[in-house]
């Protein structure tokens, strides 16, 4: 089980299955899919319906995605892992959610489906005060194309063109719902539109209308063709004219549905945090657990030798890494999440001070970012620059030049971009003869400022030693040779 603020949440299957093929293009009558993920293992694991908060379940996905991750055995990145949120409310319905990747964008979907779900029974309960039954809503499709003869419209004129036709469905007592918005910039005409796009690009309904080329006029002459109340609506479909039919049985089935509240549905998740009709919810005999996936029963002595060799959680290394370590939390939080954590210690054990190696993999790496491609500075550069670095070769302020130039020039060593840029340390005799020079250059300010002048003087030194001397042996030197001035 998962524990939250809100309360455990069980996990109570864990399924072993295989990637499905991916959708690489779409077309109007076609899809084209690749196989290359059929044969790739995929972990398929789900929780108990335990979760009453949005902020829950980005917590209970963290601490799943993080104990896979823990095992060092999963891949990672955008796409390696999607959740599926199955959401409902009181007096609506349950919908899976497919295709969610991002961690963050979790609350924000669960949000707006719950927002879809509290319109869709608002939308239900005027249909009811006006009194509109399913069985008012019937597969009757007139042809309105002489309305459109002269249009304006240019997709209503391709589809004439073309030999197609424009066929109206009446919706009694729709008018001014099917134009609701039920999520921010969906509304239930957008549901509609989704039910009828596997066979049209788009329909048009009466509460958009005036609008896209189809004038008041023709508005006026639909109404009158198909004989509409006050409360009823229209939903027109250009196209050929089995396939106008197809598409206004789909609005029709939709419509029906809206009155009776939320249908049970599969969707899509959108970058926007909405979602999008993919295709009717599996029944029961699709529910877990899985029918088509046979119950592996461990025997108790495999259980206690797994339970014996459970990673470490990430949140655990924080803690370990902290305590241990004696390292910032924010520090130590960084490296595990951006994986840094195993070099960490690995440096660690080599010799480098703890607050050194966080303080390189993560403020001296990511300060980069914005300057170079430091992505392309790979783990065997960061070893090399810190062999340099315990050897006595470079000093902890030559790691940033050398970065740099290894995020530009990969294909070289952390030796040759330290020679090469001359950040290979100098001899304490050269670093004493630079500051010696600097020291002479400032002699009028030294004797009359005494101690005082120390900051300027060591700022003027480092500007010269940077990367090339170690800031504590410049700093003893500086002090010397102005207290023997003074």
């Amino acid at each position: 089980k998962v524990d939250t603020p809100w309360g455990s949440v069980g996990i109570p299957t864990i399924c072993l299955e295989e990637d499905a093929c991916r959708i690489v293009e779409r077309k109007e009558k076609e899809v084209i899919y690749r196989v290359d993920r059929l044969g790739i293992p995929l972990v398929e694991i789900s929780t108990t319906p335990d979760i009453h908060h949005p902020e829950q379940a980005k917590v209970v996905a963290k601490y799943i995605g993080d104990a896979l991750r823990a095992t060092k055995k999963v891949k990672r990145g955008l796409g390696t892992i999607r959740q599926d949120l199955n959401v409902s409310i009181r007096g609506g319905a349950r919908i899976e959610i497919k295709g969610v990747q991002e961690l963050d964008m979790i609350p924000l979907i669960i949000e707006r489906e719950a927002e879809r779900q509290v319109n869709l029974l608002k939308i239900r309960d005027e249909l009811m005060e006006r009194g509109v039954k399913p069985e008012d809503i019937k597969e009757e499709f007139h042809d309105v194309t002489e309305v459109f003869q002269n249009t304006e419209s240019k997709i209503i004129a391709r589809a004439i063109g073309k030999g197609g036709k424009v066929l109206a469905v009446k919706l009694p007592g729709f008018r001014g719902l099917i134009g609701r918005e039920i999520q921010p910039g969906r509304r239930l005409g957008t549901e509609m539109a989704d039910r009828a796009k596997k066979y049209v690009r788009g329909i048009f309904h009466i509460d958009e209308l005036p609008n896209y080329g189809i004038t008041e006029k023709d508005v006026d002459a639909v109404i009158e063709k198909l004989g509409l109340g006050e409360k009823d609506a229209f939903v027109l479909v250009a196209a050929e004219e089995e396939t106008a039919k197809k598409a206004l049985a789909e609005v029709v089935k939709r419509a029906k549905e809206a009155i009776e509240g939320v249908p049970e549905e599969t969707r899509r998740a959108l970058p926007d945090g909405n979602t999008q009709y993919m295709r009717p919810l599996p029944g029961k005999a699709r529910m877990y657990p899985e029918t088509d996936i046979p119950t592996i029963f461990l025997p108790e002595e495999y259980k206690e030798r797994i339970k014996a060799n459970l990673p470490e959680l990430p949140q655990e290394r924080v803690e370990r890494f902290v305590k241990g370590y004696r390292i910032d939390r924010s520090l130590a939080e960084t490296l595990v999440n951006d994986e840094r954590d195993e070099l960490f210690e690995e440096l660690v054990k080599k010799g480098v001070k703890p607050s050194l190696a966080a303080s390189i993999l993560v403020v001296v790496l990511k300060g980069l970012k914005k300057e170079v491609p430091v992505e392309k500075v790979t783990e065997e550069h960061i070893r090399e620059a810190f062999e340099l670095y315990l050897e006595g070769k470079i000093a902890k302020e030559a790691f940033e030049g050398i970065f740099k130039e290894l995020a530009k020039n990969p294909e070289k060593t952390a030796k040759q971009v330290a020679e090469e840029k001359g950040l290979t340390l100098l001899s304490e005799e050269e670093v004493e003869k630079i500051i010696d020079e600097v020291i002479k250059a400032n002699i009028e300010v030294i004797k009359a400022k005494g101690m005082g002048a120390m900051g300027m003087i060591m700022g003027r030194a480092m500007a010269k030693l940077r990367g090339r001397a170690d800031g504590k042996l410049v700093s003893s030197l500086v002090r010397k040779k102005i207290q023997e001035l003074s």
